[in-house]
């Protein structure tokens, strides 16, 4: 690689780690207050907090590398164009096309990441959040099960437990239930057990009362019992952790999807192959974001004002690129047989910084053009 190359390509490095790292704080950051909020909330510790704030990393780092790639080609380009840096590597026969080589290098290494992260990473990690927050739910019931207290867990109910033993056995529970306006059903026992079932976690009841008040008869109803069980588990939404989720799918699978999957998933063969590409093009504009926002500062050439007006005109591409891909995404969802569709974005930046570095290397080419046709008329 020519010297040029490596002080190119080790600027852009080193201001795409700048970028990715504060816009990363800035996503982690808005997400944590609010995951913190409720897990405090719900009495996790702060080692929970972290785990789970973690895990949720490689998705937002998946998010903001492509713009982190566009943002530092745009930083370094200016900056580079400023300073006459590349107009005196111009001047010694660098085309634009050969000064996009440390870019399009830059752009295989953001790609290769954003490649781990979709494919391996991501899944990986969605995966194992899906898992802890399936045990953290599970966990979350036994905190309603605090001795010396009346807790109320959803509306309706409330739960009082005298004391816990060391062996876990709970003595004198008492549980009201308001199962409708004008029904309420409260529940006594000596002594109550915890016990986790496929079905979620379940309270076992001995030697206990059940008293059914309907208020609009002013009936009581009374029924003792040996051993009870009650659905705890049903006063929280739990997920068991046995469904897997189509984000948590390898790329692989998502490709070639297996009967048990799809019936795991609930999608379709076609959409799970769409959902598979979707992160080859994720890929792909990794790569495409930092050689856009060079051709389109290239292609204005020096400027003793600023290359202010490519600049803005690299934003405008840029939006108009994240329009195409969400167009293409909702036609491949759409329409299954249109899967290509989801490249549409990735190809379409291709072209605009092939066109822009052409303008560049032929800056003169459309002022001809122009001149010819005002001397015709």
């Amino acid at each position: 690689m020519a010297r040029f190359d490596r002080y190119m390509l080790g600027q852009l490095l080193v201001l795409f780690g700048f970028f990715s790292l504060i816009l990363v704080m800035i996503y982690w950051i808005n997400r944590a207050v609010r995951l913190f909020d409720q897990l405090i909330a719900d009495g996790q510790s702060a080692w929970v907090f972290l785990e789970l704030t973690s895990l949720s990393l490689p998705g937002l780092i998946r998010i903001v590398l492509p713009l982190s790639a566009f943002v530092a080609a745009v930083y370094v380009t200016n900056r580079m164009s400023s300073d006459s840096e590349l107009t005196v590597v111009q001047a010694t026969g660098y085309s634009p096309y050969r000064l996009a080589r440390p870019v399009i290098y830059f752009g295989l290494i953001v790609a290769a990441m954003m490649s781990v992260l979709t494919h391996f990473l991501v899944p990986m990690s969605t995966e194992r959040l899906v898992q802890r927050s399936s045990e953290i739910s599970q966990d979350m019931t036994t905190t309603l099960l605090t001795a010396g207290e009346f807790l109320t867990p959803s509306d309706g109910i409330t739960f009082y437990i005298r004391e816990i033993s060391q062996a876990g056995e709970m003595l004198d529970v008492f549980i009201s239930e308001e199962v409708s306006p004008q029904r309420r059903v409260t529940y006594t026992a000596a002594r109550a057990y915890l016990v986790r079932t496929d079905g979620g976690p379940q309270l076992v009841m001995v030697n206990g009362l059940a008293q059914d008040l309907n208020t609009q008869t002013d009936r009581l109803t009374t029924t003792g019992f040996d051993d009870f069980v009650y659905d705890i588990g049903a006063l929280i939404t739990v997920d068991t952790g046995e469904e897997r989720t189509i984000n948590g799918l390898t790329t692989w699978e998502l490709l070639n999807p297996t009967p048990e999957l799809l019936d795991m998933t609930g999608k379709s063969a076609a959409e799970m192959v769409v959902r598979g590409h979707d992160r080859f093009a994720q890929s792909f504009l990794g790569f495409v974001a930092g050689l856009l926002g060079f051709s389109a500062l290239v292609a204005g050439g020096f400027s003793r004002f600023g290359l202010w007006r490519n600049i803005a005109l690299a934003i405008g591409l840029v939006i108009a690129l994240k329009i195409l891909e969400s167009s293409g995404a909702s036609v491949a969802r759409n329409n299954t047989d249109l899967w290509p569709f989801v490249y549409i974005a990735g190809f379409a930046g291709i072209g605009m910084s092939y066109v822009l570095l052409w303008i560049a290397a032929h800056p003169y080419a459309l002022k001809r053009r122009t001149h010819k046709t005002v001397s015709a008329t």
